[in-house]
């Protein structure tokens, strides 16, 4: 009872008619959070896209000014000659073929996932696994690289990678409830600045659809989507 006044509670102070603007909503979302750990703030943008079409299909990475708040953990698939240079940049995991049976029976206890070109034909056959959890590595988000060590340093360096789902939404987290409201501003306006730049020509109408920030658990916030585009 006492979690569903306090969720009662927080819930009134979002205006479910009103559309705040990106500086206000990051205010807010501190307010109403709900949790006793540091939620994730996410962000789902609806986009006027056909998914279905490959050059609406819209994905892409940004580095977060100020980073996500969580330390993701990195697996790097490479040869023995990159795997110093993989260790000494930070990542958690450096190897090949033992974690290529580690996955095919079903481990996938890691956030990102890079590669190099050469092994990238061993690791084809693991993409039903790692696939519907997005950590087949791809050259479009830089995670299939030579140089694994930038790679890593960008995913630890607050890298995320963003893409259009089947229902033409993109789901992000932008940042942690323990944020200042001005860091989970400039992080959420990072990526819908490259969400605006990735536009396809052949997009029509209105583009973005609407926006919504949320922390775990608690309500959603409702973005004026003209100000951004603006």
């Amino acid at each position: 009872m006492a979690i569903a006044k306090k969720r009662k509670a927080v819930a009134s102070k979002v205006d479910k008619n009103k559309q705040y603007s990106l500086k206000e909503a990051s205010t807010l979302v501190k307010e109403v959070n709900t949790t006793k750990f540091d939620s994730s703030v996410d962000l789902h943008i609806r986009l006027g896209v056909d998914p279905k079409k490959a050059d609406q299909a819209i994905r892409g990475t940004v580095t977060l000014p100020h980073g996500t708040g969580k330390t993701k953990k990195v697996l790097v698939l490479c040869t023995p000659d990159k795997e110093a240079d993989a260790k000494a940049a930070g990542a958690d995991f450096v190897g090949l073929d033992e974690f290529i049976t580690k996955i095919e029976g079903g481990w996938v206890d890691v956030d990102v996932i890079v590669a190099t070109p050469s092994v990238m034909p061993k690791i084809g056959k693991l993409g039903k696994v790692l696939g519907p959890r997005n950590l087949m590595p791809n050259p479009k988000t830089g995670t299939v690289t030579n140089d694994v060590a930038a790679a890593v340093n960008e995913v630890k360096g607050g890298k995320i990678a963003f893409k259009v789902d089947k229902a033409g939404i993109v789901h992000a987290s932008i940042g942690r409830v323990s944020f200042s409201p001005d860091k989970i501003a400039a992080n959420s306006h990072e990526l819908l600045n490259a969400i605006i730049k990735a536009k396809p020509s052949t997009a029509k109408g209105t583009y973005l659809k609407s926006v919504f920030m949320a922390s775990t658990m608690s309500p959603g916030i409702s973005i004026d989507t003209k100000s951004l585009m603006n």
